[in-house]
């Protein structure tokens, strides 16, 4: 039985979601990917803010209890010489120090970006003898990745079995609370909402 691990990068796969503007169900994911073998483990990255909100803990917290191992990191607020704020984080490190300290453990990698930095590592499990599977959108994949992996498969394709119906994403429900601040959703993936069952 082919050994399978999942590694999500979380803000890529927001991204691809705003992009595509339709949502995923992180256990649909899981089925969808493992169907073909035994799941060895799904790995998710994703930035949080600090302190963690309500929201982004109950996520994380989720994905947990649906069987993935989460890896964050906080998100770092930086101001160019614009005056202008963006809060970031990178979590390239521990997604390719997860792809190659656990290689012993799968047949099978299955990525979920589309960022090219992730080129050489795939390169390097392939020549390893492993087999990688790279899933996102055309538009936010990069040509280098795509050529290194075994296969690529566009969410547009797998839309029917990844797809989480009548859920909007966060930026299409922003909006404004008591004190008149603004809701800025973080980049990083979707919150869950009170009584979520996934």
């Amino acid at each position: 039985m082919e050994r399978i691990a999942l590694f999500i990068d979380g803000a890529n796969v927001y991204s691809a979601a705003k992009r595509l503007g339709w949502n995923f169900d992180h256990r649909k994911i899981l089925e969808h990917f493992a169907a073909g073998g035994t799941l060895y483990n799904a790995f998710y990255y994703t930035a949080v803010p600090m302190p963690i909100d309500d929201k982004q803990k109950r996520f994380t917290d989720a994905l947990t209890y649906m069987g993935y191992t989460v890896r964050t990191r906080p998100l770092r607020e930086s101001t160019d010489e614009h005056g202008d704020t963006s809060r970031r984080a990178n979590l390239d490190v521990e997604i390719v120090t997860d792809l190659l300290t656990t290689e012993s453990r799968y047949d099978t990698a299955v990525l979920l970006t589309g960022d090219g930095d992730f080129e050489r590592p795939v390169e390097v499990l392939r020549a390893r003898g492993k087999r990688v599977i790279v899933a996102s959108i055309a538009e936010m994949t990069s040509y280098e990745l795509r050529n290194a992996a075994d296969e690529y498969v566009d969410f547009k394709d797998i839309r029917e079995y990844v797809e989480r119906p009548g859920y909007r994403l966060p930026s299409e429900q922003r909006g404004h609370d008591r004190q008149g601040a603004e809701h800025r959703p973080f980049y990083v993936s979707a919150p869950l909402s009170e009584g979520d069952e996934r």
